[in-house]
């Protein structure tokens, strides 16, 4: 299943309007519905805003944070909670003879960015960056840690001596892969990775393994209860693609 993207995510938590098909998806899907409650949760978390008469105004590198994470404008650069210039600038406060001679020398009114000062406004701007990294986290998360579903001891066979072990993982997205390592290789022509049924009369190649390991997919839909031997064969250099008999390691998954 093909999961929403971390902004999405980000937007719903925001309850900002999303297009019909994100909205089913969110409705039909748990994991999705469940990360943008734990966003959610974020949001309301940071507007429910403290009395703020005691605390110390963040440094300027946290706004700097803030607008390169959002990707804001140069009209939005300065730090809102920074020092204030003029004759308010002991209390932090400007009166209105500085606002009105500000307003002249920059051809905008003052009110323009006196909505950067309120704290709620401000919390809200650092909500949202830490909704947008959240989200990438989480999906970074979801998506590059795979789940072991079997693996398998592989033993040598005949004259050959080396040993290994083979892995199967299943992604979010639900395709599989299988990696196969041996501790060196012993092939005289080329090594191909098979699975194999249990009686041997089915087999399936998955590829050619060019050094002591390789990860290889598993092909959509192909139980492996059906295929759980893993072998490693010694392919000789004649064209045929028939598994040559000759095998170096083999092992059955087990979960």
């Amino acid at each position: 299943m093909q999961h929403l993207d971390p902004e999405a995510l980000s937007l719903f938590a925001l309850n900002e309007p999303m297009d019909a098909r994100s909205a089913d998806h969110l409705r039909s899907c748990p994991e999705c519905s469940t990360e943008v409650a734990a966003l959610r949760r974020a949001v309301n978390a940071v507007r429910t805003v403290p009395d703020s008469g005691g605390l110390e105004a963040p440094g300027a590198n946290v706004w700097e944070g803030i607008h390169r994470q959002l990707g804001l404008t140069d009209a939005v650069a300065a730090d809102p909670l920074g020092p204030a210039r003029g004759r308010g600038a002991t209390t932090g406060e400007t009166g209105p003879e500085e606002q009105r001679h500000a307003g002249q020398q920059t051809g905008k009114p003052r009110s323009n960015v006196a909505w950067l000062r309120r704290p709620a406004t401000w919390l809200a701007a650092a909500a949202a960056a830490v909704l947008i990294t959240t989200g990438v986290v989480l999906a970074v998360n979801r998506t590059a840690v795979p789940v072991t579903l079997a693996s398998a001891q592989l033993e040598p066979l005949d004259r050959y001596t080396a040993t290994g072990s083979a892995t199967v993982t299943e992604a979010s997205d639900g395709s599989r892969t299988i990696e196969v390592q041996l501790n060196k290789t012993e092939a005289s022509g080329y090594q191909e990775v098979w699975l194999i049924a249990p009686d041997l009369s089915r087999l399936v190649s998955l590829g050619i393994m060019n050094s002591p390991s390789g990860r290889f997919e598993v092909p959509a839909g192909l139980d492996l209860s059906g295929y759980p031997i893993v072998d490693v064969s010694d392919e000789p250099l004649d064209g045929n693609p028939a598994h040559s008999s000759v095998s170096i390691v083999r092992g059955t998954l087990s979960s």
